[in-house]
């Protein structure tokens, strides 16, 4: 558990999150076995008020914590089922995004203290769906080239990355990778993340992966909060993991309920599992985030 501000009432946004997957199968399948990555831990700035998963057919729960600290859940369905139904009911209370003024100052020296260095070194490296290429280490130089605060580095990949990609749902699919991604220059959420979280450890930045949802207010005019969302979080040692959302150019503040963290995609991914049947599937996403 993180040791998390705890929100005053009086204070920040308070967030429900209804998420419901739906698989309606061609014919009846037997043998299911899942694990779902839905349950938000207390984060700084985020406290979980209620969490609650259901799944149709009723089965038991596994609870347990993955090596990012994420909460997961495991289930197994043995009997024939047309219908498997996973819907998490969620609420938060988020405190408002304020940095440190040193968040905004210090230069890559800071990640040179053995404490940080620890923390930081899985998201460093190259993962499963994140690996740096000529071209994006190349891109990377250009964009943080005489910048020396880390923050404004992050600012200047992400606001890149919002300028130069096209928002384009069905462009890439749930398996891409930053490389198909960074050369086509559209996408979806998933693939710009991928592509900030390349660009950052390309420099040294240590940057993960954050999965959750996006809340759009009356006002707002936010891309990806009809579905789960993601974001890119970067170390800054004088304030913790900071969200750069490069879908919509802006910081994660209040507005966004994190779930599960990691290198990327494939650590957070909400619903993963197997089955044997029919390849023949239908899956339905519904997610509706409200302020409470």
């Amino acid at each position: 558990m993180s040791n998390s501000p705890i929100p005053d009432s009086a204070t920040g946004t308070k967030l429900s999150v209804v998420h419901r997957t739906t698989f309606l199968y061609g014919a009846p399948v037997r043998e299911s076995s899942n694990t779902v990555r839905l349950e938000p831990r207390t984060f700084p700035y985020q406290r979980t008020l209620s969490s609650l998963i259901r799944v149709v057919p009723a089965t038991r729960l596994y609870r347990f914590t993955d090596l990012f600290e994420n909460i997961n859940h495991h289930f197994e369905i043995s009997q024939p089922h047309s219908k498997l139904e996973i819907e998490s009911q969620i609420k938060v209370h988020n405190l408002p995004l304020i940095l440190p003024e040193e968040a905004y100052l210090g230069g890559i020296d800071i990640y040179q203290a053995p404490a940080v260095r620890e923390r930081t070194w899985p998201y460093l490296n190259d993962s499963p769906r994140v690996y740096r290429t000529p071209e994006i280490w190349r891109q990377a130089v250009d964009l943080t080239d005489g910048i020396v605060p880390v923050y404004r580095q992050a600012l200047a990949i992400m606001q890149w990355i919002h300028t130069n990609f096209r928002y384009e749902p069905g462009s890439t699919n749930v398996k891409a990778e930053v490389a198909e991604s960074f050369a086509l220059r559209r996408g979806v959420c998933q693939d710009f993340t991928h592509i900030m979280l390349g660009l950052c450890r390309s420099v040294n930045l240590p940057a993960r992966y954050a999965s959750g949802y996006l809340y759009n207010g009356p006002r707002d005019k936010l891309v990806g909060a009809q579905a789960s969302h993601a974001w890119c979080e970067v170390y800054l040692p004088a304030a913790g993991w900071i969200g750069f959302d490069p879908t919509n150019n802006t910081l994660a503040d209040e507005r966004y309920v994190k779930v599960a963290v990691g290198r990327d995609y494939e650590d957070v991914a909400p619903v993963e599992g197997t089955y044997r049947g029919t390849a023949h599937c239908r899956l339905e996403i519904k997610v509706e985030v409200e302020k409470i």
